[in-house]
């Protein structure tokens, strides 16, 4: 088994580290306090080719695996974590969706909008009353003539305030519960679509989080994604692979804690030597940076497994961002006691770091919901 990564990915981590220590540093503590959806970051992201790593060549993209977005998501999230999840957005959670259910034309026309940074993706899955709970969905989808009329508002949609395009899921059939559900392509321009109210979220704060509000919505016949009641298998294959990202985006965040709190142990000094030489804190340092790696061979695990072409990654997936997410927070915590009251300001980032930390145990599947899909895979 080799854990080295292979010409290409280093070539990504890289060039993508470059990008994000030149490019977004001083703009991620901009967009953390204004709430900014950073359209100059996706710009600059489709010029390198960032926003298209999975998707093929033949559509514009880099044609790469997932273990390189993984890397591109964990380099970019150690900097600025809102870039980072709009970037994984627009890949795992719409454009690979596509790429796998969508017919060729949904690909010829939506995958090349989806490279070039101007049509951003954001995927409408979660309610008002839904959330880990994605069977329940109330949203709902009756067929007249050539249009679905959508009716329903989605919650939480990260990238909605910007996206143009979405990977939306309502009920067809509302007697057969999850087997009722069914995927579309919606587009912002679509008669009877509007976004909602703009989330002020803890963290993450420059992601575009808001509601989605579909009202009398028509949509083209031929915008159903994959075929009527596939949508559920759509959702969760989908989310399998979204959290390979996810937990990615866990470790960068935990990495820039790690960093930022290694530096700075060795600037400050108390009792006439840096802090960095006391044991307790050196404790600390190496606890922090064995969680980061165990979490980061996870997540390189179910991606590899994700490139192998291998259908079901479930377990690999949800153990991945479990741990990523508890490495989070422990490492930003640890961060934070590291710099002690400085921590506690917004003079550094750590303090970020731990608002942006705490969401890694909720989204994509609280740490509850994978101990459950972890544990169910055991027992079969």
């Amino acid at each position: 088994m080799d854990f080295r990564l292979d010409s290409n990915q280093k070539l990504i981590q890289d060039m993508v580290r470059e990008f994000a220590t030149n490019e977004l540093t001083e703009r991620a503590v901009e967009i953390d306090k204004s709430r900014e959806f950073p359209v100059d970051n996706v710009k600059k992201m489709a010029e390198l080719g960032l926003l298209g790593i999975i998707i093929p060549e033949e559509y514009g993209g880099g044609g790469m695996d997932f273990t390189s977005l993984a890397i591109a998501v964990e380099e970019i999230s150690k900097v600025c974590a809102s870039t980072g999840v709009i970037m994984a957005v627009n890949q795992s959670l719409v454009a690979y969706p596509i790429i796998k259910y969508g017919t060729d034309q949904q690909k010829k026309k939506y995958l090349p909008m989806l490279v070039k940074g101007e049509n951003i993706g954001a995927f409408g899955l979660t309610e008002p009353n839904a959330g880990s709970d994605a069977a329940s969905i109330e949203t709902t989808a009756r067929l007249e003539g050539e249009f679905y009329v959508l009716n329903g508002t989605k919650r939480f949609i990260t990238n909605g305030e910007h996206a143009t395009i979405f990977v939306v899921f309502a009920k067809t059939d509302v007697e057969k519960k999850h087997k009722g559900v069914s995927a579309f392509i919606v587009e912002k321009g679509f008669e009877g679509f509007s976004v909602g109210e703009h989330e002020d979220l803890l963290g993450l704060r420059a992601t575009g989080n808001c509601e989605l509000i579909l009202d009398n919505c028509r949509v083209p016949k031929e915008n159903l994604l994959g075929e009527e009641g596939e949508g559920f298998k759509i959702a969760m294959h989908t989310i399998d692979t979204s959290r390979i990202d996810i937990g990615a985006q866990a470790v960068g965040i935990a990495q820039g804690a790690l960093d930022a709190a290694l530096q700075y142990s060795k600037e400050r000094k108390t009792f006439g030597r840096p802090i960095c030489e006391y044991e307790m804190i050196q404790s600390k340092l190496a606890e922090m940076a064995t969680r980061i790696d165990a979490a980061r061979l996870l997540v390189y695990r179910a991606a590899s497994l994700k490139d192998s072409g291998a259908e079901r990654f479930s377990k690999e997936a949800a153990m991945a961002k479990y741990m990523a997410a508890e490495a989070c927070m422990y490492c930003v915590r640890e961060s934070v006691q590291i710099f002690g009251g400085y921590g506690y300001t917004k003079d550094y980032p750590v303090e970020r770091f731990y608002r942006d930390a705490k969401v890694m145990e909720i989204y994509e599947g609280t740490s509850e919901i994978q101990k459950i899909v972890i544990a169910r895979s055991l027992l079969k």
